[in-house]
């Protein structure tokens, strides 16, 4: 699918306009695709295609997944919680999952931010230096 610059701007009004006070709206995201559905301009699912696109970014920027190789205590849980909600807003979703094969340390994932400290990624970066 190639991307015109009108389809990029018409998906990219569409996603200004389905905040509310910062944060994504589900009615008016509705209403905008049910509008444009109605409407049907020329290349109305590629501009339905960009804009999905364009919404699951904004939800992955607002989603973080926190995995260690073994449980997290609840302490600890709610510190990295904490500092994730400083620095990404009070919106943000969190995952914890655990991952024996990361052998120890944490990896974090915040949309496109990553924080690797578990130690499959120190022996692997070793790995390659060698």
């Amino acid at each position: 699918m190639k991307i015109n610059k009108e389809i990029r701007q018409l998906s990219r009004q569409m996603l200004r306009a389905s905040f509310t006070d910062g944060q994504l709206d589900q009615g008016k995201i509705a209403s905008l695709v049910q509008s444009l559905i109605a409407k049907k301009p020329r290349r109305f699912l590629d501009i339905l295609q960009n804009y999905k696109r364009l919404l699951r970014l904004e939800i992955e920027k607002r989603h973080a997944t926190i995995e260690s190789a073994s449980k997290l205590s609840s302490q600890n849980s709610s510190k990295i919680l904490a500092k994730l909600k400083q620095k990404y807003g009070d919106d943000l979703t969190t995952e914890f999952r655990t991952d024996p094969t990361l052998l120890g340390g944490m990896r974090i994932r915040v949309g496109s931010d990553v924080w690797d400290g578990t130690v499959r990624n120190r022996l692997q970066q070793l790995q390659q230096q060698l």
